[in-house]
């Protein structure tokens, strides 16, 4: 009879490892018990969880569904044997986190850092991108998440919002003027985030903030990442749009002045975000950990 728990198990390690060859070095098992194992599970759910190629292997769409739901059912009774054998138990294991690149490093970075001298059985990894990794390919826990989400299983908690801004160096705004009107910015030099403003065109609020209004650019510069439009804004190169966390900083120390308030788009909403169903204590102890720490910051802003 297939022991579905220790099939669970071993697909696991399957995925995590990315081939059946290092699964089975990892876990010391034959590499055909291995393969049988999973063979079987495939067998008893009627469908294939993996595609096989020479060098690794790939999730199915069943397979990824099943797989974070595999990973929660053993951590889940991992917990409740733990509990039940009445054995103290802190935290442990490690936590993969991601958070867009700038914002995980001013804001998420300070918070984990504290987290960890809370939590010495935990350990974190960090990745740290401004594409949306996947939860279940990336074996995400925990993700930062700027912006409308879409609808999902993942569950959400909001931290905050975050403005939209368009800030220009005095010296630059000495030289040309400071805007006044969304479609002043068309006459100044700017530098174009690509990220947040593909095509060369910035996003503003008109007529009482009820309508949008696209306003093309003259992009002298166009970048990739915000801290190289922030760096070259605040050189004199050109205003630029970004969010309003990746510019503060300069904002404080007067190298950079934000323009157009009034007109900023509605403010994009700031999430953590973890996968639905029993949460590891691991990843419960950040939440709550990081949750009020993350909208002190944004509130700060």
């Amino acid at each position: 009879m297939l022991d579905r728990l220790e099939a669970m198990s071993m697909l696991l390690s399957v995925v995590d490892t990315g081939s059946f060859t290092a699964a089975s070095r990892h876990r010391r098992v034959p590499l055909a018990t291995l393969s049988r194992k999973v063979n079987e599970l495939e067998a008893h759910l009627g469908t294939r969880l993996l595609v096989r190629t020479t060098r690794r292997v790939a999730l199915t769409d069943a397979g990824a569904g099943y797989v974070a739901s595999a990973r929660r059912i053993l951590e889940a009774i991992d917990e409740t044997e733990r509990t039940a054998a009445g054995e103290f138990h802190a935290p442990r294991g490690e936590l993969l986190i991601t958070a867009p690149v700038f914002f995980g490093r001013l804001h998420l970075l300070p918070i984990v850092a504290a987290f960890l001298a809370s939590y010495p059985e935990i350990t974190v990894r960090l990745l740290f991108s401004d594409r949306n990794l996947q939860f279940v390919e990336d074996h995400v826990d925990v993700a930062v998440r700027i912006g409308r989400l879409p609808d999902s299983a993942l569950v959400a908690t909001s931290v905050g919002t975050m403005r939209t801004v368009v800030c220009a160096s005095p010296k630059l705004i000495a030289a040309h003027g400071e805007p006044r009107q969304p479609g002043e910015v068309a006459s100044l030099p700017c530098v174009n985030f690509e990220v947040l403003s593909p095509g060369s065109a910035w996003w503003f609020r008109s007529g009482g903030g009820e309508n949008i209004m696209e306003v093309p650019v003259a992009a002298r510069l166009s970048v990739t990442t915000a801290e190289a439009a922030v760096c070259a804004a605040a050189d004199g190169v050109g205003a630029t749009r970004v969010l309003h966390y990746q510019c503060a900083e300069l904002v404080r120390k007067g190298s950079l002045r934000i323009v157009l308030k009034e007109f900023e788009v509605e403010p994009m909403p700031v999430h953590l975000v973890h996968a639905g169903g029993p949460l590891a204590s691991k990843v419960r102890v950040f939440l709550d950990f990081a949750r009020e720490r993350l909208r002190d910051r944004l509130r700060s802003l």
